[in-house]
């Protein structure tokens, strides 16, 4: 599936196509993979690709894209384009993305819902974005408990929602009463009341179970679906092995960016100054921790005498190149893994990288070179570590695009070297450029 994507970033990339190409490529991908493409090409290309994907397919396409991707793409459209984009969504769809909308636009979706979806909608709404209540499923198997088998029977011939395996009983309050799974079902007889089927093991998750213990719950009972509660035993739906695999896939994901100070929902093509400043924040917090190694190495001042204005500032340089080339790095990985990553975009996205690198080195070289000019009071000092620090991470940038996708040519997993490889690299441009510098200004 990864080489259909990366032929549909190609052909938006280069601008050669038609609308009728377009929505080709598209019927012969899923939803989440014409997101990963578009995410996968410049802003100005994106909005214009838009433009020619098919009204039908457009809000399945929204709902996949990251939350930054899809605050982008909204912010093109006008309001006639979003009543027309929100009137088929459903409740599900629109608790998925309704934390990226704002109130405004949550407004015009919820006028355009029937009545049952905008009940779903109040329904999840009130639960924590970490809580299964918001994102249960309401395609569910619902039986009254005094009816028989023969009836539920009549009722499996007309739909079985996927991941089912067993029908849920209710009393006359809604409330949940028990679980029949089906292959208990298929050998009752017809008269047999549904009540005297159910399993007596067969457990629920309550609507405020975290979505990682509701995926534990579900993992451990060996069933395909649980039925969810809320405080008063109401069923409200059901959680199934899709969502669980879902829960745990971003899961993964949010580590994996969290280690570099990154966002999940990141784009890969933001804009250069909401992506500096995103990064920029995590380069701050390193920079307390860089000049804390600093003032330790500063005790032994009287026994490095002349150079120990260098010796106690090179961990700075070194820890902020490392810190920017991991955040890059982490991103590139992220995007070799699910294939938004081509021969096509990675010119516009090396580019987009060194201006984030620049504009975040320029930024921080100012201020440790105020911190240093305090410290040390001197002027030239803080110039050198300065324009060491801009080097060093315009430096972390391009390693921390190129070094992976080198390795992924070279079938060597970026995830698990690439880390390794760039802090020797940005370590080796910081201390040449710091200690290069000082040689030839301050000694």
């Amino acid at each position: 599936m990864h080489s259909q994507v990366a032929a549909l970033i190609e052909t938006l990339i280069h601008d050669e196509y038609s609308p009728e190409s377009v929505n080709k490529a598209i019927s012969e991908l899923t939803p989440d993979d014409v997101a990963l493409a578009l995410e996968s090409i410049p802003l100005a290309q994106r909005r214009q690709a838009w433009a020619n994907i098919k009204q039908a397919n457009r809000l399945d396409i929204l709902v996949e894209m990251r939350g930054e991707s899809r605050q982008l793409l909204l912010k093109e459209l006008d309001d006639s384009e979003i009543e027309a984009l929100f009137t088929d969504v459903d409740a599900e769809d629109l608790l998925e993305i309704t934390d990226s909308l704002p109130d405004r636009l949550v407004d015009i979706a919820l006028k355009q819902m029937d009545t049952k979806q905008r009940e779903y909608y109040q329904q999840g709404i009130v639960y924590d974005d970490d809580s299964v209540g918001r994102w249960i499923d309401h395609e569910l198997l619902i039986a009254s408990q005094s009816i028989r088998a023969s009836e539920v029977m009549r009722l499996l011939k007309k739909s079985t929602p996927n991941y089912t395996d067993m029908i849920y009983l209710v009393n006359r309050t809604g409330r949940w009463v028990g679980c029949v799974k089906f292959d208990q079902l298929f050998k009752a007889q017809g008269h047999e009341p549904i009540s005297s089927l159910i399993d007596e093991e067969c457990t629920f998750i309550n609507a405020n179970t975290e979505l990682t213990k509701a995926s534990e719950l579900l993992e451990r009972s060996s069933l395909s679906a649980l039925p969810v509660v809320d405080d008063n035993q109401i069923l409200l739906g059901r959680f199934h092995a899709g969502l669980a695999m879902e829960t745990w896939r971003l899961e993964y994901e949010a580590q994996q960016m969290s280690t570099a100070g990154l966002n999940e929902e990141s784009d890969l093509f933001a804009p250069v100054k909401r992506s500096a400043a995103t990064r920029g924040i995590w380069l701050g917090i390193n920079l307390l921790t860089a000049f804390l190694a600093s003032a330790f190495i500063g005790i032994f001042e009287a026994t490095l005498q002349q150079v120990v204005a260098l010796a106690v500032l090179m961990p700075v340089v070194a820890s902020m190149g490392g810190i920017a080339g991991s955040q890059t790095l982490t991103l590139i990985v992220r995007g070799l893994a699910l294939g938004q990553i081509t021969r096509s975009n990675l010119k516009s996205l090396l580019s987009k990288e060194l201006k984030v690198g620049g504009l975040n080195g320029i930024l921080w070289a100012i201020v440790i070179g105020i911190v240093t000019l305090w410290w040390f009071e001197s002027p030239m000092l803080g110039m050198v570590i300065g324009l060491a620090i801009i080097v060093n991470i315009v430096m972390a940038a391009l390693s921390g695009v190129l070094i992976p996708v080198l390795l992924d040519k070279l079938r060597v997993d970026p995830a698990l070297s690439g880390s390794v490889i760039l802090t020797t690299v940005t370590d080796i441009a910081g201390f040449v450029a710091f200690l290069g510098l000082g040689t030839l200004l301050l000694i």
